[in-house]
């Protein structure tokens, strides 16, 4: 097995700051840690079972139709943990909303799909869809964590407060729409400029 299968999604090729992919419900949901917390989660599961899936049945997906095919098994997979979430953790759902059903047509899922699991054996599909889980996982935990904290002042996972208020004056607009697009320019800077990608 190919290690750097693994490695590469985490920082080289990170699905969003580095190939700034899926940036919609990334920048809709790290408005708190607990959101990007449940959509690491979601998105891991969806994205390795389904793509583990299509790589098992490559050999019997019919070229004109695999698109089609790689959605219905990924909407499988999106429904099974949207009825997870809904059954156990209602908040998270109503936080999460259309962003769950969503990743059924998110470009990272879809596009591993078509240009990784399609076409190679399993073992590397699961290291790859692994890699590009930690990455998804710790871009949106990052975003949300420095959003959350600099906008209200302190980090509550699911109503235990991790971080204190320790911002006696906190910048609201950190949680509000123009805030994502700020830190997430801040880390792409950051990024370029150490030359981590």
């Amino acid at each position: 097995m190919k290690v750097q299968e693994f490695t590469k999604g985490i920082l080289k090729r990170n699905p969003v700051l580095g190939l700034v992919l899926g940036l919609c419900p990334v920048l809709a949901i790290t408005t708190k840690v607990e959101n990007a917390l449940g959509m690491s989660l979601a998105f891991t599961f969806v994205i390795v079972l389904s793509n583990l899936l299509i790589s098992s049945l490559k050999k019997f997906i019919p070229r004109d139709v695999r698109i089609p095919t790689f959605i219905v098994i990924i909407a499988s997979f999106v429904t099974i943990v949207e009825m997870l979430i809904h059954g156990y953790s209602p908040p998270l759902y109503e936080q999460l909303g259309i962003f769950l059903p969503l990743i059924t047509v998110n470009c990272i899922v879809l596009g591993r799909a078509e240009a990784f699991a399609s076409k190679r054996p399993v073992s590397e599909t699961l290291l790859d869809t692994l890699g590009m889980s930690v990455g998804f996982a710790l871009s949106i935990i990052v975003i949300s964590f420095l959003r959350e904290f600099f906008g209200t002042g302190k980090i509550v996972v699911f109503g235990h407060q991790i971080i204190p208020g320790l911002l006696s004056s906190p910048a609201v607009g950190m949680i509000l729409p123009p805030g994502a697009f700020l830190v997430m320019g801040i880390l792409l800077a950051v990024m370029k400029k150490a030359k981590v990608m």
